[in-house]
């Protein structure tokens, strides 16, 4: 487990420094987003990837890596738009945005740690194929949730739905950077 938390933060290292690169390059316009629209730009970079794992011919030379990034980044700026609403302009400071993105990162680790813990670490078996698929899952039933009005009879709310999203690509970042090392 101690292995999986350094490699936890290293990718969410390498989140979050691209995360406030783009913060500095366009602010917080993001903060007009609504969640829907969130919800349909992870649905994009989860339909490429699986794209790029099925298809053998790309013709764009972003990998699977990037779209995975761009994931967690999307899904973290939905966990913050959850907390603090839509906004008409752009609202936050980069220091802002960070003690958030810091915030709700840390809260997604410990989700992912109380469930490592029970279900062993059984991510680690996982074929990053499966993980894609299983965000595609996880966003189509966000979708459902939206389509609902954000109403739930038995299950867990959207937030929830996007950590496990955040944590599915974080292994599959965990797992193409032990590839590139083996």
């Amino acid at each position: 487990m101690q292995n999986t938390s350094i490699q936890y933060d290293q990718v969410v290292t390498i989140c979050r420094d691209l995360f406030e690169k783009k913060m500095k390059d366009y602010g917080s316009a993001w903060r007009i987003l609504r969640l829907p629209s969130l919800t349909d730009q992870i649905f994009i970079k989860a339909q490429r990837i699986r794209g790029l794992q099925e298809n053998e011919v790309r013709k764009v030379e972003e990998g699977e890596r990037s779209e995975f990034i761009g994931i967690i980044n999307y899904a973290l700026m939905a966990l913050i738009q959850l907390e603090k609403g839509v906004a008409v302009q752009p609202d936050l400071s980069l220091e802002q945005t960070l003690i958030l993105f810091d915030k709700h990162t840390a809260e997604t680790k410990a989700l992912m740690e109380n469930k490592n813990h029970d279900y062993g670490e059984a991510w680690r078996e996982m074929r990053v194929s499966s993980l894609t698929d299983l965000i595609l899952q996880k966003l189509l039933r966000v979708k459902q949730i939206e389509n609902n009005h954000g109403k739930t009879l038995v299950s867990e709310g959207i937030s929830a739905n996007y950590q496990d999203i955040i944590n599915y690509a974080i292994f599959a970042m965990i797992h193409l950077n032990q590839s590139i090392k083996d």
